[in-house]
């Protein structure tokens, strides 16, 4: 038998192909089990924060990412109305900002002949070695180490007894992307850029080079939505929430020619993440609200930081290491989720008392102090 552990991950999104990354540069071998017959992914943007750029930046990927990042300028702050509340200070900590279609291209040709499509898994049971995973079409996987990567709705959350029930924030969430050419002030965009007004936010940075501009609105809503990003969305109908704000958020709206909608949905830390040899990873662990925008960021963390923790391991200490895992984790994670929480009360107070807005602003602008400088493999190599 081999002394190089042998790992499963269930879920090939950007938590599962960074955890595949880390995880083999650490001598494990990987195998990445997804869903869909093929990669399927919705136009969109993502912001890989500082906290999870740093990991990245250690791997392979650090020259090739470096070519289809925007490079972030921190977040400006306005009013509907389109009056500044804050402006970006230098930036001291590097961000990026990218095309998640482009980010997990990326990701799976690095990790290229490990990510077997067309593998929904349906069960997971422990062996008398490790673990194995079974799937629809037929197909067994034995393994060392089984992780769920597998997003909110996962198989191997409920394989290892948890549950965990959404409670709607309230609000849903439309996506799209405008070619920065359609608006000739567009091609100008820096950064992260925010508009805040009464129950409602719209966000909105460059990506692919500048040449896309993403945009995110956040808007109240009474209806049970679902928890995917690939729903058809109105522009029509989005436009109407947003009627009388800046021009600037009026004129990206107006460039876009489709949306996606999805329900925003909470969940509280759940007590354990991990049984004998298997564990998860990202949302299938920590699923939070995005007002923070360190979903991708978390799971990112996550990875590595298993990484580090199984690097060496023999297969009579995986539990124990996946326990440490767990345990580091999931201090970390359910103080971000709190904290994004806090971030959408902050981006949806417009109109609320100032006392109270500016005490929301001092926390959200005091959370970045601790999540943005963490190093995920220095806080677990401290474990071993």
């Amino acid at each position: 038998m081999t002394d190089r552990l042998n790992i499963a991950i269930v879920g090939a999104g950007i938590g599962g192909l960074s955890a595949a990354l880390a995880l083999s540069a650490r001598g494990m071998d990987v195998t990445v089990f997804e869903d869909a017959e093929a990669p399927r992914e919705a136009g969109a943007g993502i912001s890989i924060p500082p906290n999870a750029a740093r990991l990245l930046r250690r791997t392979s990927l650090s020259g090739a990412i470096e070519k289809i990042t925007t490079r972030s300028q921190g977040l400006t702050l306005r009013t509907s109305q389109g009056e500044l509340v804050s402006r970006p200070g230098a930036p001291t900590l590097q961000s990026y900002q990218l095309h998640r279609v482009e980010l997990l291209d990326m990701l799976q040709e690095l990790v290229k002949g490990t990510v077997q499509f067309g593998h929904r898994c349906i069960e997971v049971g422990e062996t008398q070695t490790g673990a194995r995973v079974s799937f629809a079409n037929g197909a067994v996987c034995d393994a060392d180490v089984v992780i769920g990567a597998d997003g909110i709705h996962s198989m191997v959350q409920r394989a290892i007894g948890l549950t965990a029930r959404p409670t709607s924030e309230g609000i849903v969430a439309y996506r799209g992307l405008v070619q920065s050419e359609k608006l000739a002030w567009a091609t100008e965009l820096r950064g992260l850029n925010m508009w805040m007004g009464d129950g409602r936010s719209f966000i909105c940075f460059p990506v692919s080079q500048g040449r896309l501009i993403n945009l995110v609105a956040f808007i109240p809503s009474t209806r049970d939505m679902e928890e995917t990003w690939f729903a058809p969305g109105d522009v029509r109908a989005l436009a109407g929430e947003y009627e009388g704000w800046d021009a600037s958020v009026c004129d990206l709206i107006a460039a876009l020619d489709h949306t996606f909608r999805w329900g925003i949905y909470d969940r509280p830390p759940l007590p354990y993440w991990s049984r004998g040899c298997v564990t998860l990873l990202g949302d299938a662990a920590h699923p939070m609200v995005p007002h923070f925008g360190q979903g991708a960021g978390q799971a990112i963390e996550d990875g590595f930081a298993l990484a580090v923790l199984l690097a060496h391991a023999t297969r009579n200490e995986i539990p124990v290491r996946l326990k440490a895992y767990q345990d580091l984790r999931l201090e970390r994670t359910s103080r971000v989720q709190a904290a994004s929480r806090l971030a959408g009360r902050f981006y949806r107070s417009a109109s609320g008392d100032p006392s109270d807005q500016a005490e929301l602003m001092r926390g959200w602008m005091s959370t970045a102090e601790w999540i943005f400088p963490y190093d995920a493999e220095k806080a677990a190599l401290a474990l071993l």
